[in-house]
């Protein structure tokens, strides 16, 4: 299937470990007025009931993994899939095609000086490719874990493998082009959001003058 860029917009890859920030910081730059295409939130949208993903994914997993209104249990695919690499492979197969092309769809259409996507797994993604540039909102693990069980108010040793799930930070910074440090308080985060908003834009008018 071909994944056709739109023309003359700036993709930038946004990505980040789970619990690193990556939504604050997406919200900060729609606030800037550009848009943002969440692969997070298509994944909510191709599994709703009725769809052919929901339906790949309880053909591969079974029918306990809906609750009782038929939407998907997402809690209990989390228990699954960061338990057994191959299962969360598996998902990932039903998924990951999807979602790369409902994302080029959105952002055919979506416009803007730049755009910002927002992809969780990038790094081990093939999405890597359709992108311009690569930013990276990046902490530390101890950090991440904590934020992590905050946020989830799961178990420590669950919220260690669904970080080992995901690729290291040092695989994440390898691939950047820029970093977001998030190890501070919002209004740092925020700043940094600006400056790159800045540079962003300035880079989208250098391109279009071609």
């Amino acid at each position: 299937m071909a994944h056709e860029r739109p023309a003359n917009v700036l993709r930038i890859g946004l990505t980040g470990g789970i619990a690193s920030g990556k939504s604050a910081v997406a919200e900060h730059f729609a606030g800037l007025g550009i848009p943002v295409i969440d692969t997070d939130a298509i994944a909510r949208r191709i599994v709703a009931p009725g769809t052919p993903a929901l339906g790949d994914i309880v053909a591969a997993f079974g029918p306990h993994v809906l609750r009782g209104d038929g939407q998907l249990d997402r809690a209990a695919m989390r228990r699954i899939v960061f338990a057994d690499d191959a299962r969360r492979r598996q998902l990932e197969a039903i998924l990951h095609p999807r979602i790369r092309a409902a994302a080029a769809a959105q952002s055919a259409a979506a416009g803007g000086p730049y755009q910002i996507v927002v992809v969780p797994l990038l790094a081990e993604s093939p999405m890597k490719g359709d992108m311009d540039r690569i930013l990276v909102v990046d902490v530390p693990r101890e950090l991440q874990l904590e934020r992590l069980l905050k946020r989830d108010a799961g178990d420590r040793e669950q919220a260690q493998r669904m970080i080992d799930a995901q690729a290291g930070r040092d695989e994440r910074l390898a691939i950047a082009d820029d970093i977001i440090r998030n190890d501070g308080d919002l209004a740092a985060t925020r700043r940094q959001v600006e400056a790159l908003h800045r540079q962003y834009v300035a880079m989208s008018n250098r391109a279009s003058n071609r």
